[in-house]
């Protein structure tokens, strides 16, 4: 019997364990737009209007494409539906993400949230 009390209070214990990445999220609602970095000769940045999207509520999202949902896991989110399902980005602040190539390496596209996007 005690063996059997001890297997369930492990199997409970594991299933309240953090997930995989860390500790599941949402970002505040708003536009984030995404550029490429300028230089010191030119602009700041050069905006990429199709990488734009917004954060609607808790986990979605929206651009010109249509609507989808996310997932944030410590400083990774991941598009999980929707027009740019499997696409992935790096939070480095929390107005600030970086977009990740498909070997989840910071790629150079920053998307920067500015006003909100409910209202």
């Amino acid at each position: 019997m005690k063996q059997i009390a001890a297997l369930l209070l492990l199997a409970a214990t594991g299933a309240v364990a953090a997930a995989p990445g860390g500790k599941i999220d949402s970002l505040p609602p708003g536009e984030y737009t995404c550029e490429l970095p300028g230089d010191a000769s030119g602009p700041t940045g050069y905006p990429q209007a199709g990488e734009a999207f917004s954060i609607i509520n808790g986990s979605t999202y929206r651009n010109a494409e249509g609507r989808g949902t996310y997932l944030l896991t410590g400083d990774v989110l991941v598009m999980t539906a929707g027009p740019k399902r499997g696409q992935s980005f790096h939070r480095i602040s929390g107005n600030f993400l970086r977009k990740r190539d498909a070997n989840g390496a910071d790629t150079v596209l920053r998307c920067v949230r500015g006003r909100s996007s409910q209202g």
